[in-house]
């Protein structure tokens, strides 16, 4: 869907995607409308919310109808992060397309840089970043070494630049991102890396910023379980990788 295509354009989309998260939900969205409304007039906030069971839906609701520029994109089953995400930019109106965990565990102050670098830096994709020499970031020792292990692979067999590849707290240009979500198979966490690394491959111009992050107390990802099913998600995108660059150069 190009920006022609949608009715009733806004400077910026932010999204949020929800899954049980009744108890904080209505803070994280107050707060992110007064800091979005700091920086431009034009904007939207998304709710994507998807197979909840605790009563978040219906909070969404309640959040919509207080303010106008929220909208709630809801789903009866579960789709997975990386699904409703896909599902919800798709939805949305904004020139620049942001997305940030509901945790808010990137400090806002951010959000403002994060947009600028799209709208004015003339980037397409932009990301925060938790292991920049710049970066403060609190968390365990175990989930830094895992953090820190996992992109260094993602590094290696994705040749990507980046350092930290899963911040949840990243902006795209419309156009650019549209062009390559089709692309974007990952279903949950991988979602981040996977966009990530499909821009590279498209290209594109991609800027990496320090910020200062602070682990949810309520974190969702389970160590060993999710860093294991995202090591086979980087083989698997390492291998459709090879798969297309053999095909292209057969076809040369």
């Amino acid at each position: 869907m190009t920006l022609g295509e949608v009715k009733d354009i806004v400077e910026v989309s932010v999204v949020l995607p929800a899954y049980n998260e009744v108890d904080y939900l209505a803070p994280a969205v107050e707060k992110t409308v007064e800091t979005v409304k700091e920086f431009t007039e034009s904007y939207e906030i998304i709710i994507a919310e998807d197979g909840s069971t605790d009563g978040t839906a219906q909070k969404a609701e309640e959040l919509s109808r207080k303010h106008q520029c929220i909208r709630h994109i809801h789903r009866d089953d579960r789709l997975g992060r990386g699904k409703a995400l896909n599902n919800a930019f798709i939805q949305s109106r904004g020139k620049v397309l942001v997305y940030m965990d509901l945790d808010l565990a990137t400090d806002l102050k951010y959000l403002k840089p994060l947009v600028e670098s799209i709208r004015e830096e003339n980037y397409d994709f932009s990301t925060g970043s938790r292991l920049m020499k710049e970066s403060i970031a609190e968390r365990s020792i175990s989930r830094s070494l895992s953090s820190k292990t996992y992109n260094f692979l993602v590094r290696c067999m994705l040749n990507s630049k980046l350092k930290d590849h899963q911040c949840g707290f990243k902006a795209f240009r419309r156009d650019s991102m549209l062009a390559v979500l089709d692309e974007v198979e990952a279903k949950h966490w991988f979602w981040d890396t996977e966009i990530m690394v499909r821009g590279y491959l498209h290209g594109y111009k991609i800027k990496e910023m320090p910020v200062e992050w602070k682990s949810g107390k309520d974190t969702k990802v389970s160590l060993f379980r999710d860093s294991w099913n995202m090591f086979w998600d980087i083989l698997g995108l390492w291998w459709k990788i090879k798969i297309i660059k053999k095909t292209n150069k057969n076809h040369k």
